[in-house]
């Protein structure tokens, strides 16, 4: 491990002799570097979606898990005291911090959105919302239930599990598909490095020929490969990665009402991750080189 850093770090000493072997222009050296930041500036795109689902999850969790909702219907006549009978019951369960009714006012801002806001709540048989606040160990659902049964019948305990859990499933699978996303635009990264190393090596043949006629060893040309085509790869994906993290920040920021889509971005120290973009293409190219350099190499001897 320690060798293979320490060929990694040589990379970055200037060698002149062995850079005449590979040349510095052409259709290799521009299919390398349009590769690397093509793929780059898709890598942030892919970090970003992983970041935003992973913030998406956390918030869903820490927005449903410490609460409830209670719905009861009933007739008009009969609903006033069904929830100050709820209310009762909620109040002296263990586990529950606290409970409210909502107000005519916030259960019309609740349905405006589908019913616009004019609508005649207070003359709708529509049910009536308690919000329900528990401490972290939460309550005894069942037991809660069975209560409210016996005391409340027209009471619906909703605890939001059946919401919480696949909300929480969904964007923890979209942040694996992300992750998922960065590994395969890695390994066509690494194929398109290959193949332009593949055709550099074959252009150069009759260089390299003359080089082991003077004495260059196989393990010599081919680190002068690497370097050269490390170099671009880490040059075209630094590109890649600035032309990307621009194109994030031109996105709308996170805002509550657009949720998800409007927070694809990075946020706090997750930007570091850039960071380190540019140097992950620079070690798949210097992977991908080697082995087809090396390979090469030893098809031509």
């Amino acid at each position: 491990m320690n060798r293979l850093l320490g060929n990694f770090l040589s990379l970055f000493s200037r060698d002149a002799q062995a850079d005449r072997m590979v040349p510095p222009t052409g259709f290799t050296a521009r299919l390398t570097l349009f590769s690397a930041a093509a793929m780059a500036f898709l890598v942030v795109f892919a970090l970003a979606l992983s970041m935003a689902t992973g913030r998406l999850a956390q918030r869903w969790g820490e927005e449903l898990a410490n609460g409830s909702t209670l719905r009861i219907s009933a007739p008009l006549a009969q609903l006033e005291q069904q929830t100050a009978a709820a209310l009762n019951v909620l109040e002296t369960t263990p586990g529950i911090v606290g409970a409210r009714a909502l107000t005519a006012d916030e259960q019309r801002a609740l349905l405006s959105p589908w019913f616009g806001p004019d609508l005649p709540i207070e003359d709708l048989p529509i049910p009536q919302l308690i919000e329900i606040s528990e401490t972290e160990e939460g309550y005894d659902a069942a037991g809660l239930r069975l209560r409210l049964q016996a005391e409340v019948p027209g009471a619906i305990l909703d605890d939001h599990s059946r919401w919480r859990k696949p909300l929480q499933q969904a964007a923890t699978r979209l942040r694996m598909l992300g992750w998922l996303a960065i590994g395969v635009i890695a390994a066509v990264t690494g194929t398109m490095i290959t193949l332009a190393a593949n055709a550099a090596l074959a252009a150069n043949s009759q260089v390299i020929a003359v080089m082991r006629l003077v004495g260059a060893q196989d393990e010599y040309i081919a680190r002068a490969f690497v370097r050269r085509f490390t170099l671009r790869a880490l040059m075209g994906a630094a590109a890649g990665t600035v032309a990307g993290y621009g194109a994030v920040l031109l996105l709308p920021s996170a805002q509550g009402a657009g949720g998800f889509l409007t927070g694809l971005g990075f946020q706090g120290y997750g930007a570091l991750w850039l960071a380190l973009v540019p140097f992950a293409a620079a070690a798949v190219a210097f992977v991908a080189t080697g082995v087809a350099a090396r390979k090469s190499l030893s098809e031509l001897s």
